[in-house]
């Protein structure tokens, strides 16, 4: 059965709800390439905060997630002690959890632990596919992936180098919004040659 397209008259992903945020999202910034050490961090942290959430529970907190954890300042965060750790378990904007707002700070120490250049985060987490964008067109849900041989490596490298909720689930999903992974649907109006 064909899905019907949004409000627009555009077909998109089948994943994508026509909730605004998420459109602008996935019309814009889903399968496009980032390539600053920051903007990697965040994505790779907020993608760890979604563990059991949806992706909209954690867009629609975006901009709270920035202003509690000083813009992902890497090195601020690595400094957060007992003290600023209280104030976040408080912070209404963001998910309040103990876990996972630790491992935000572990994250930091562990990204800083990899970038003594500037670009070197993002050369890190690009070469897990020699600086490629690997690009797939699913033509039905189903066929999206969850995972892959590459999610699976980066998420047992990450591990090792003290990274946490970085679970191959969450590394593929993270190479899916940073552009690593281009996979938007066949039928998907950002899909077609024209908007490529």
């Amino acid at each position: 059965m064909a899905r019907a397209p949004h409000v627009d008259g555009r077909r998109r992903c089948a994943w994508c709800p026509p909730d605004p945020l998420y459109v602008v999202y996935h019309d814009t910034q889903w399968g496009v390439p980032v390539h600053s050490d920051r903007g990697l961090f965040e994505m790779l942290c907020l993608e760890g905060a979604q563990a059991g959430l949806s992706w909209l529970t954690i867009l629609r907190k975006r901009d709270s997630y920035r202003r509690a954890f000083d813009d992902f300042d890497a090195a601020k965060m690595s400094r957060y002690g007992a003290a600023k750790r209280r104030q976040l378990m408080h912070d209404p904007g963001i998910v309040r959890n103990r876990l996972k707002i630790a491992a935000f700070i572990d994250n930091a120490k562990a990204y800083l632990a990899i970038c003594d250049a500037p670009g070197a985060f993002d050369a890190y987490i690009w070469g897990f596919t020699d600086g490629l964008t690997l690009r797939r067109r699913p033509a039905r849900r189903s066929e999206f992936r969850a995972s892959s041989k590459i999610s699976d490596a980066m998420s047992k490298d990450l591990k090792h180098r003290g990274f946490r909720f970085v679970g191959t689930t969450i590394c593929y999903a993270f190479m899916q919004a940073v552009g690593i992974v281009d996979e938007h649907q066949r039928d998907c109006w950002v899909a077609t040659p024209a908007n490529r």
